[in-house]
């Protein structure tokens, strides 16, 4: 059943409690969907900074989960950070 998120980071953070384990599962599920959702429409739109704002939230429950969307997700925040730079080494 791990074969697209790995429980070993969360266990370990949660000390084996399944109490909390189980709490942090039902978070991800209700909240990961939605804010994916977000992303993908602030991504689409280009707004930069709900981009950024809502890849920071995920970022470290993609990371207790250990989900391989993590480096993809931390390009994504940092997104607007590059296309600053890109806009401040333009020519005027």
């Amino acid at each position: 059943m791990e074969e697209n998120y790995k429980l070993h980071r969360l266990k370990e953070l949660a000390d084996n409690d399944e109490d909390f384990i189980l709490a942090l599962a039902k978070t991800f599920l209700e909240e990961v969907p939605a804010d994916a959702i977000i992303l993908k429409n602030a991504v689409e739109s280009g707004n930069f900074i709900q981009t950024y704002q809502t890849a920071h939230k995920m970022k470290p429950t993609i990371d207790v989960f250990e989900l391989d969307v993590l480096d993809k997700l931390v390009e994504v925040q940092d997104w607007e950070n590059k296309k600053k730079k890109v806009k401040m080494s333009l020519p005027n």
